[in-house]
């Protein structure tokens, strides 16, 4: 009996670590500790920043984003239809919804490459590398502007930032070597 008691006091003891735990300390206890250090406003591990590259897509799927933005659906909708300007406008929106999102900062920056305006692009994909350092997609497509700008071994170094982040063969890299061997092709012309 007493075992039994001690047990589910245990075991209480460790639900309710579990519960503060998730919800971090008291407010009062971090100004105590720390003065006005917020612990609040350090940001998540998001499942991108987990030490896996594959080709596989991201949890939610793009449609489920488009059901709960309707900005970033038209925007999804005017880069399949080639419409860089109205992509750039709907992804800006979204953006202004959640302006966390790398994936939205990459495909402005996408939009904004497609129609050679190349600084805006660039400053799109590392924002999206600020969001998100391990962004495949930001990184190659940084790399391809940096070819297109004449820079191939800024292009080099994102190959081989893309192959740290890459545990087992990612398209990300194999397109941008790609993308690098073509440059090299035409650049020996």
């Amino acid at each position: 009996m007493i075992r039994a008691i001690a047990a589910a006091t245990v075991f209480g003891a460790l639900v309710a670590g579990a519960t503060l735990y998730s919800k971090g300390p008291p407010e009062w206890w971090t100004k105590t500790l720390f003065g006005s250090l917020d612990r609040r406003a350090e940001p998540a591990i998001a499942p991108e920043a987990w030490p896996i590259c594959t080709t596989m897509p991201s949890l939610a799927s793009d449609a489920d984003w488009a059901q709960l933005d309707p900005d970033f659906k038209a925007g999804k909708k005017a880069l399949a239809a080639a419409d860089w300007k109205g992509a750039i406008a709907a992804l800006e929106l979204a953006a202004l919804h959640d302006p966390d999102n790398a994936d939205i900062q990459n495909y402005i920056g996408y939009a904004y490459r497609r129609q050679r305006q190349l600084g805006p692009a660039i400053g799109h994909y590392q924002q999206a590398l600020i969001l998100n350092p391990r962004h495949r997609s930001a990184h190659e497509h940084l790399g391809e502007a940096y070819l297109v700008l004449g820079e191939p071994a800024k292009a080099e170094q994102l190959v081989g930032a893309l192959e740290t982040l890459c545990l087992i063969p990612c398209e990300e890299v194999d397109d941008l070597k790609r993308a690098i061997a073509a440059y090299g092709k035409l650049a020996a012309r």
